[in-house]
């Protein structure tokens, strides 16, 4: 495991200047990192802990950027809810809880240790292992899709007012939705000890303006898919080779939003990778669910709609109505999800 040896780890812990730090647990981890906990994990060469770590993000006196993993994750997380609360809190972690010191930083972090040189990769003879990086989030992909789908569960109420009852509602029991555009600039770690507590890093930063496009709001039923333009880059009633979806296209149905509901539905039956879906806190008796797969993240309110968001479909926000199957597959999400203890 890079960087856990005895010089590293003091070197890191000596006048370690914190910065910020974030959990990685089950319930809650930086989701740019991966879809599910382990690869989070994996993405950090640690083992998946049933009761995860803390990462505390600084510098040393020479300003080289430093990851101190520790297993204290109460310590973590009492830190992250004073810095939300706008209280000071020193997070000093005791020695004996330090499981490992990781040269750099796996997040973008926009803040500084005051009266140390900028900050910089450590010296490779005291890393003894190449430094993290941040995810590259200057193109659309697994990463800055994770990333939008976070801006979406933190902004739910900017997001949803933007989606007209009325299209998801027509004779017969059809739907019918349009999407909408993601927006809003890249957020980067660090702005906040208190940001980045909450959800790592946050935002989706798309360069180009998105084009509308129908989407479906149930898995291959008639009654419950939208009816309007396919897909771009799909022909009317081509199969879809990943979910055998032709005649849910034929019926106008988005075939990625069919792939996302039956995959989603088929966590229910086989569990699926610790952390891939997750439920938090929401208004009133609601939850905000968020599950993530190969190339899609879903982000819902157990008593509202769902948005998908897909790395095929770059810079594009699906919003799902919530039909006759909708409301049953959240519940049935929310029962198997992991939550914050």
């Amino acid at each position: 495991m890079a960087g856990t040896d005895e010089e590293a780890v003091a070197a890191a812990d000596d006048a370690l200047y914190v910065l910020t730090a974030v959990l990685l647990t089950p319930a809650k981890f930086p989701s740019v990192l991966g879809d599910d906990y382990p690869e989070a994990c994996a993405a950090l060469d640690l083992a998946p802990l049933a009761d995860g770590y803390g990462l505390v993000l600084g510098q040393d006196g020479d300003g080289a950027r430093w990851t101190v993993v520790i297993d204290d994750v109460s310590l973590v997380a009492v830190a992250i809810a004073s810095w939300d609360c706008g209280m000071e809190y020193d997070l000093s972690p005791d020695e004996r809880t330090v499981v490992a010191a990781l040269p750099g930083w796996p997040l973008a972090v926009a803040v500084a240790a005051p009266n140390v040189p900028p900050p910089h990769d450590p010296d490779p003879e005291i890393a003894e292992g190449p430094p993290l990086t941040p995810p590259d989030t200057s193109v659309w992909g697994p990463a800055q899709r994770r990333l939008g789908a976070d801006e979406i569960a933190l902004q739910w109420a900017t997001w949803r007012e933007q989606i007209d009852d009325t299209e998801f509602a027509t004779p017969g029991g059809a739907a019918t939705a349009g999407d909408v555009s993601a927006a809003g600039d890249s957020s980067e770690a660090g702005g906040s000890p208190a940001a980045d507590g909450a959800s790592g890093a946050a935002g989706a930063k798309d360069e180009s303006e998105s084009t509308s496009k129908d989407a479906g709001t149930g898995p291959g039923d008639s009654d419950s898919v939208s009816a309007g333009e396919h897909p771009a880059g799909a022909e009317a009633g081509e199969p879809d080779e990943r979910t055998g979806s032709g005649q849910a296209e034929r019926q106008g149905g988005h075939s990625g939003i069919l792939r996302v509901l039956a995959e989603a539905r088929a966590y229910v039956e086989s569990p699926p990778p610790l952390g891939r879906v997750r439920s938090s806190f929401a208004p009133g008796d609601a939850r905000t669910l968020r599950a993530d797969g190969p190339g899609w993240s879903l982000v819902a309110r157990t008593d509202d709609i769902a948005f998908v968001l897909l790395d095929d479909e770059p810079g594009e926000v699906l919003p799902v109505g919530r039909g006759p199957e909708l409301p049953g597959l959240l519940e049935a999400l929310d029962k198997m999800a992991v939550r914050p203890l």
